[in-house]
């Protein structure tokens, strides 16, 4: 039996990278899976590999009305008990040349999207007598970087945002927890130096991989995390720590 068998899952940015990975591991351990991403073609071809299990929606988490597709989607699977917060974007700027258009676009997605997320599931999961939230916040969530001024802001709102659910929502049955992931092998960090930059600081030795993180969402999605919420989950191989 899976660790979600008959569980029905919302998992933004579901398309590539990490969300693509989520996908994948909840649909092995028993889950229906609504995986949603601008991205067409990726979207597309997750749901296509895991068949009848997965359903694609296209969604730019942003977006109110796009939400209230997504849900609709979601609710014809059956009631829904997780959803993960995960899509995201990175914009880097000096402060002095960030602009306005920049900053709006990565905290409307990173933070606002994550924000009308939860809003627009509660209700979903009140009917299915409870859930759980997890929020992909970022290692960036917990201490800042130089140029990332917007992600490192929308990464810390989702930080505060979480903890303040957690509280809000924990008698209804739904739990909120945030994760922390570290610089992992996504198509994010692709023709960056940041790994050539950061890996000597990690004490582990290495990048971390999507399924790693996935590990920890899976946890946090199960009932085995039945008594976890508010919590703060950090998958950096130590970085934060160092």
């Amino acid at each position: 039996m899976g660790r979600l068998n008959g569980k029905v899952a919302i998992v933004t940015g579901g398309g590539s990278g990490m969300g693509a990975s989520h996908c994948r591991r909840f649909v092995a351990e028993g889950a229906r899976v609504i995986c949603t991403d601008l991205n067409e073609d990726g979207g597309n071809a997750v749901a296509a590999e895991l068949g009848d299990a997965c359903s694609f929606v296209r969604h730019d988490v942003s977006d109110t009305e796009s939400w209230a597709e997504v849900c609709t989607a979601a609710e014809r699977v059956g009631a829904v008990n997780v959803l993960v917060n995960n899509a995201g974007v990175l914009g880097e700027s000096p402060i002095a040349d960030f602009s306005d258009e920049l900053f709006d676009h990565v905290v409307s997605i990173n933070q606002t999207g994550v924000f009308k997320g939860c809003r627009a599931v509660t209700p979903l999961m009140r009917r299915a007598g409870g859930g759980s939230i997890v929020n992909i916040s970022s290692l960036a969530g917990l201490s800042g970087f130089a140029n990332g001024a917007a992600y490192c802001a929308s990464k810390y709102g989702v930080r505060g945002l979480s903890q303040v659910l957690a509280v809000e929502l924990g008698r209804e049955n739904i739990r909120v927890n945030s994760i922390y992931p570290g610089v992992i092998q996504t198509p994010m960090i692709e023709g960056r130096d940041v790994p050539r930059m950061v890996a000597p600081h990690i004490p582990l030795g290495r990048l971390g991989r999507p399924e790693e993180v996935t590990a920890m969402v899976l946890f946090l999605a199960s009932d085995e995390a039945s008594y976890c919420s508010g919590g703060e989950f950090a998958v950096d191989g130590g970085l934060h720590a160092a």
